[in-house]
């Protein structure tokens, strides 16, 4: 064992969340399980329900209907009125920004929590000092927050949550208000402390790169409710809402599933390969990626592929390719497609040029759709 992993430990089994809980006032309807030890990564638009969800877990919200629990213990339960105050949930909320107490040094910042549960001055300190040391932060333990950088700033919090010893971590943007340049740190000092922990975590996040790094679950809420949730992989490859798939950059197309192709509510067929598990007749979405597109200036005739009329609103560059955007398209939304640089210079595309994408059906695969 590593002295890094000797300085973690391992937290005993524990952190198992049902949640089942309405909002009425936040149009919010969300039903969530997680297994003790999880790492989900919670993503959705903004206002979609992400930061009620936590809100709910760490008791800054009560819910209207519904109950939580932790490991079988009652946080709320809106039917008996129970409800556990934040400071007894054994839940910690870490936000973006790292609000450490300003008249405070860092070990004493980190100390506050044990402090707050019983511990004695000395125990309390020799807690923050391991958690200074696995966050690489022993040479801060002295300095006030003003003495500290973003980064700096944000492993203290890191270390003053886990200090606290949650059974349930929650995480909100953790890196949203890091520079470019220190958010890779962060990200691979949180991916070290929550596998070295064994803890329960929740991330909630924009970041692909977060829920790829950290995360062995996604939750994709939409509209107060769960419309995804699965192994971060799978939903992250064969995305089935909106969201996912703009964030993943892979086109995804909303219909109804025939047993060749989609059709869209107006009536635009999308032909490909319907997936075994997805009923005919039933609500569906057809996923390709952007380089499976080729692009024409005239439509193609005696083809086998789909053709779609778009409109080019962005060229972005992309290291040896360039990224097409089109503006939305009637009940399919917007599109991409990569494309060489020689390309893109061939076809001489600016914005607003009125263009053919073409998607042989090999490359489009029709799954059920989120509801």
């Amino acid at each position: 064992m590593t002295s890094k992993s000797l300085v973690l430990g391992t937290r005993p089994p524990g952190g198992a969340l049902e949640v089942t809980a309405t909002v009425a006032d936040r149009g919010t309807d969300l039903s969530l399980s997680v297994d003790a030890g999880q790492v989900v990564a919670v993503l959705g638009a903004n206002g979609a329900g992400k930061s009620t969800l936590l809100s709910l877990l760490a008791g800054l919200l009560r819910p209207d209907t519904g109950r939580i629990t932790l490991d079988g213990q009652v946080l709320a339960d809106a039917a008996t009125g129970a409800w556990m105050p934040p400071h007894r949930r054994r839940v910690v909320l870490l936000a973006q920004q790292a609000l450490l107490f300003p008249h405070l040094s860092a070990a004493a910042n980190v100390a506050f929590g044990p402090r707050s549960q019983g511990q004695g001055r000395r125990a309390a300190r020799d807690v923050a000092d391991r958690w200074l040391a696995a966050v690489d932060a022993t040479e801060l333990a002295d300095r006030k927050p003003a003495q500290l950088s973003g980064g700096q700033a944000q492993r203290i919090a890191i270390a003053r949550a886990l200090a606290a010893d949650p059974a349930v971590l929650l995480l909100d943007e953790p890196m949203a208000a890091l520079d470019v340049a220190v958010a890779p740190a962060v990200r691979q000092l949180l991916r070290r402390v929550l596998r070295g922990s064994g803890r329960t975590a929740l991330l909630v996040t924009h970041d692909l790169i977060d829920a790829l790094s950290l995360a062995d679950r996604v939750v994709v809420i939409e509209a107060g409710h769960v419309v995804e949730d699965g192994p971060t992989r799978t939903v992250l490859t064969e995305p089935r809402s909106a969201f996912t798939a703009r964030i993943a950059g892979i086109n995804l197309i909303t219909g109804t599933a025939q047993t060749t192709h989609l059709v869209t509510d107006t009536g635009t067929i999308v032909s490909g390969r319907l997936d075994p598990s997805c009923p005919v007749g039933e609500p569906a979405v057809a996923m390709f990626r952007p380089s499976a597109v080729a692009v024409h200036l005239t439509e193609p005739s005696g083809s086998p592929r789909n053709h779609l009329p778009v409109t080019i609103t962005e060229l972005e560059p992309r290291g040896d390719v360039v990224r097409l955007h089109t503006a939305p398209i009637p009940a399919v939304g917007a599109l991409l497609a990569d494309v060489t640089v020689a390309a893109a210079a061939d076809l001489h595309l600016q914005p607003g040029d009125p263009v053919f994408f073409a998607v042989k059906a090999t490359e489009v695969s029709i799954y059920s759709r989120a509801r």
